[in-house]
């Protein structure tokens, strides 16, 4: 039995995501979290950004460079899109476990990445060895991996709730699905800007990235390996005057005998062994996983339109971010993937 004691760095103490990973694992019994940078924070205490944490957490921030990444056995990258690949060409010959948060290696390539976030890619090598983090897809690789990426929240919602449908390829049409994304405001990071001020989002709700949302391709190369074909699906996100979360509906044209018993067996069998894949009987809440690991799916068979409807709902910061990522390093380490992360949700 694996009683280690692995020590944890965390680069990029300010947002949300450095945040929930912090309050994470300073609960997790093998993990000791030694070393959190920030750039623009050094010097100061993690409790002076995260009032949440003061005496709990004082520990104080310090630079990337500081980081001694001989004394550490994992490193979470919490930060943006085009910064962190430079970090992970920094620390490619470290040996350290890296997990990066952000959109830099979750596509099939390089040219992929350039053409969906619109910048260039300063290292295209690490495509070679970057693993796609969804546990509940690609664990065995995920065990094996130096480097995870950690997928979108949108798209973790979204992948999971049609996964088993192109898994199974019963008569479906992969270019039909349609998903219709609703996410809380810490999805766009803690950063504010002219969408996410309170006169914006207050008593406001909204579409944005119609057609052209760059989680779209994400979703759909992770849905094309299932169903070993292309997929060309329609993606469209809403942004809610919530704090966190994510309910996404997921639609699907099934042809050939499909029953609502029979779309529950689909369900329950694929996900039969995931601890944080919960099959509901009713459609979820986003309340009913907030600051949890859970994704809550409830699947639909509407006969009159011969349409698979299917609910998911997660919190975007923990199984959307932050939680997947500490199962995912749960995996790497060879620890019982659910430790740490059986938080109850908070309701309300």
């Amino acid at each position: 039995m694996n009683t280690k004691t692995y020590r944890i760095g965390i680069v990029g103490a300010s947002g949300y995501t450095g945040s929930e990973l912090a309050r994470i694992l300073i609960h997790h019994p093998q993990s000791n979290l030694v070393a959190i940078t920030s750039e623009s924070h050094r010097g100061k205490r993690f409790s002076d950004l995260h009032g949440q944490f003061s005496g709990i957490l004082d520990t104080v921030l310090i630079g990337a460079d500081e980081l001694n990444t001989g004394d550490l056995d994992v490193l979470f990258l919490a930060l943006p899109h085009g910064v962190s690949m430079e970090f992970v060409k920094r620390w490619k010959d470290s040996g350290i476990k890296l997990i990066d948060l952000s959109g830099d290696f979750r596509l099939s390539s390089p040219t992929v990445y350039e053409e969906w976030y619109k910048k260039d890619h300063t290292f295209p090598e690490g495509f070679e060895t970057a693993v796609y983090g969804m546990p509940e897809l690609h664990a065995q690789a995920i065990r094996k991996a130096r480097l995870v990426a950690n997928p979108g929240c949108y798209p973790t919602a979204s992948i999971l709730s049609l996964a088993p449908l192109f898994h199974s390829g019963i008569g479906i049409d992969p270019d039909g699905a349609i998903i219709d994304a609703k996410s809380g405001i810490t999805g766009a990071g803690v950063k504010a800007s002219n969408t996410t001020h309170f006169s914006n989002v207050n008593d406001n709700f909204k579409a944005y990235g119609i057609g052209s949302h760059r989680h779209t391709v994400e979703i759909q190369e992770q849905l094309s390996f299932l169903v070993k074909k292309s997929v060309n699906l329609q993606f469209t996100p809403h942004l809610l005057p919530v704090d966190r979360g994510i309910l996404a509906t997921s639609y699907l044209r099934i042809e050939g005998g499909m029953t609502q018993q029979k779309l529950n067996a689909l369900y329950q069998d694929f996900y039969h062994d995931q601890p944080f894949v919960r099959i509901r009987k009713q459609a979820p809440a986003i309340k009913e996983v907030r600051g949890s690991n859970y994704a809550d799916l409830f699947p639909f068979w509407d006969s009159r339109t011969n349409r698979a409807i299917v609910i998911a709902a997660i919190d975007n910061l923990v199984k959307g971010a932050a939680g997947q990522a500490v199962h995912n390093m749960n995996l790497m380490l060879g620890v019982d993937e659910s430790m740490g992360l059986l938080q109850v949700p908070m309701q309300p």
